[in-house]
């Protein structure tokens, strides 16, 4: 066989798929099991919005929404997809909060999703607008270098220098190509961008128009936004580098705080199941014990709320000990025992702890170890064989 005459590669698997891709089933099963009524653009009902996001089951927060199956009425089997489906949780938070979420794009008010870094607001933005428009695609990342053509328009400047303006040189940003399909437009990180940047969605939020002045005395001089065209926006308050959100936008918008997992089991459950599923991506079975990711989740949460399981003090960290970071740090240890074999995986806590910490401030170190010489020290003398192998290993935080 010779070169020419070998088949081309597949194409590569993309890492992760967008949620209305990776959970397109879930979405097709439940606009046809709840028909009733939805507002104008919307792909499923709120209440099949909010099942989506929250899973089928009974409970009301913490991510309880596994298990009860739905039912595909009958006048709607024959489709060729099952009768019945478990909508698993996707989201580990108060069912309340979503429902607020839903309602409030239910009304074409701008969403606000606030909260430290690391409590899945990215990815509540990324659920309600696969669920409600069936896609998360329309988003802009804002940055400090973000222009204000990423919330109006750009020019395609070939066209533009061979035509002059005109409709066909226009470049459609994510947020006018929401307004023309009656959209969600997600906005990451708004308070990234510059204020005068920012200000640009005053307008849009309040006329729900863009004017194009280049294009004045034609048709398309004025593009106004399609029924169920909203946003999302997400904004981590307290990190550096923000910008003030002036008073007018913020009128605009119905603020949400996303607040850390409050429930300790639901938040280890969370995390062995995305680090199991970070581990697979990379080629290989999650090797960690229960035990080893029951440390990191106590460790966490300790730093995280300033007190430890016991009720003891602890000086929290100015890093935000997030869950997102320990789910970073669980599929590490997952990934170095499949791949670097060798001795026990606790041995490498303390490192991975160390690197999470040390990303803001010096001082923080010290912190790692003042923890270290309490609630490890007393776990250690109260009999813990695990705790005292942590205990062991403090001379590796130096």
């Amino acid at each position: 066989m010779t070169l020419t005459d070998q088949p081309a590669p597949a194409a590569p698997a993309r890492q992760v798929l967008p949620a209305e891709e990776r959970y397109a089933a879930e979405l097709a099963f439940l606009a046809a099991q709840d028909p009733g009524p939805r507002p104008p653009g919307w792909a499923l009902t709120p209440r099949a919005v909010v099942t989506f996001v929250c899973g089928s089951g009974s409970g009301s927060g913490s991510g309880s929404g596994d298990g009860t199956e739905l039912v595909l009425p009958e006048r709607r089997a024959g489709t060729g997809m099952p009768g019945r489906m478990a909508i698993a949780a996707k989201f580990v938070g108060e069912r309340s909060l979503v429902e607020r979420c839903v309602v409030t794009l239910a009304g074409e008010r701008g969403l606000l999703l606030t909260g430290e870094p690391g409590t899945a607001k990215s990815m509540l933005s990324e659920l309600l607008a696969a669920a409600v428009s069936g896609t998360s695609a329309l988003t802009v990342q804002g940055t400090a270098g973000t222009t204000e053509d990423a919330f109006r328009y750009g020019w395609n400047y070939a066209l533009l220098l061979a035509q002059g303006p005109t409709s066909q040189a226009l470049v459609d940003s994510p947020v006018l190509s929401a307004m023309r399909t009656g959209r969600v437009v997600r906005v990451e990180e708004i308070t990234r961008c510059l204020p005068e940047v920012q200000d640009a969605l005053v307008s849009i939020l309040s006329d729900r128009r863009v004017s194009v002045p280049e294009l004045t005395a034609t048709e398309d001089a004025v593009v106004s936004a399609a029924p169920g065209f909203t946003v999302i926006a997400t904004a981590n308050l307290r990190d550096r580098g923000v910008s003030e959100m002036s008073a007018a936008l913020k009128r605009r918008f119905n603020f949400e705080t996303v607040a850390p997992i409050a429930d300790a089991d639901a938040e280890a459950t969370l995390i062995r199941r995305q680090a199991v599923a970070a581990v697979q991506r990379a080629g290989a079975a999650f090797g960690v014990d229960d035990a080893v990711l029951d440390a990191l989740v106590t460790v966490f949460r300790d730093l995280r709320s300033g007190r430890s399981a016991e009720g003891w003090d602890v000086e929290r960290p100015g890093t935000v000990m997030s869950t997102a970071e320990a789910v970073q740090v669980a599929a590490s240890l997952g990934v170095a025992a499949a791949y670097l074999p060798g001795g026990d995986v606790l041995d490498l806590l303390p490192g991975h702890l160390l690197g999470v910490v040390r990303k803001d401030d010096p001082a923080d170190h010290a912190r790692l170890l003042g923890y270290w010489d309490g609630p490890v020290r007393r776990r250690a003398e109260d009999g813990s064989a695990m705790w005292r192998r942590l205990w062991d290993l403090r001379g590796s935080l130096r």
